[in-house]
């Protein structure tokens, strides 16, 4: 498999402790307008990563807001996919999901095998990643669709081992997600008993919807944090989540220098 820009660049920023920012749309809840309110806000606050996609993606919005990101902004587009059918060239790169927290082999190597011709074809970066959903106080979109159980909000230790395992096989990314509309964060417990575990960078996202929240997230040990829905209900969150990773970098800066 071809080594990726975006994943050396990630793993150098791990490397150095460095945070980084990532915004989840999903072409859903997002028609042209939204997306160029969301781009007008970026370009005064800093993001490192767009992540397009959602657990169902119903509407033909996707290709749209790809195009439209990529056409007025330097920002890499990440596709967040559900399954193999939300595949677009257009943009730079893919988390390419497993779903290691559950049992449902459709979301372990099914949908990646429909997908395996389709991606070799294609110019985006390969990113796999291990996804591993949470509990965090109601069902969700996520946990609906693919059929699993996630893994229990108050048992760090699981969530370590199945960390270290989707490492030991290969996963260059662990994605710890609340799913949308979840209820409130990933523990940063949990976040911190799975930084322990594994080298690979952390991605966390689900119920991050104060500054309070994504500090504590950044502090556990992510590498990236993911915030979506409370931008959607409060664009100027961007502000906020943006000015949080701009700390811890700034201090890590003052740090080295």
């Amino acid at each position: 498999m071809r080594l990726t820009r975006l994943h050396d660049a990630l793993y150098a920023r791990r490397q150095r402790g460095q945070k980084s920012l990532a915004v989840l749309l999903d072409p859903d809840n997002l028609d042209e307008a939204a997306g160029q309110r969301i781009l007008d806000l970026t370009a005064a606050h800093a993001v490192d990563y767009f992540f397009v996609g959602g657990s169902l993606v119903t509407t033909q919005h996707q290709a749209a807001l790809i195009r439209l990101l990529k056409s007025a902004s330097e920002v890499p587009v990440v596709l967040f996919p559900s399954n193999s059918v939300h595949i677009d060239s257009q943009a730079d790169a893919i988390l390419l999901l497993s779903l290691i927290s559950g049992r449902n082999p459709d979301f372990l190597i099914g949908q990646h095998v429909v997908a395996a011709p389709i991606l070799r074809a294609s110019t985006l970066e390969i990113l796999p990643t291990g996804y591993m959903l949470v509990d965090t106080g109601r069902q969700t979109t996520a946990s609906y669709m693919s059929g699993t159980t996630p893994l229990p909000y108050d048992k760090p230790g699981i969530a370590a081992c199945t960390a270290m395992a989707g490492e030991q096989l290969g996963l260059r990314l662990m994605y710890l997600d609340g799913g949308s509309g979840a209820m409130y964060p990933v523990a940063p417990a949990m976040i911190r008993a799975v930084r322990q575990a594994v080298d690979v960078p952390i991605i966390v996202g689900g119920g991050i919807n104060t500054a309070e929240k994504a500090h504590a997230a950044l502090a556990a040990g992510a590498d990236v944090i993911v915030v979506g829905n409370q931008i959607e209900k409060d664009p100027e969150f961007l502000g906020e989540a943006a000015r949080v990773v701009h700390t811890f970098n700034s201090v890590l800066k003052a740090a080295l220098n």
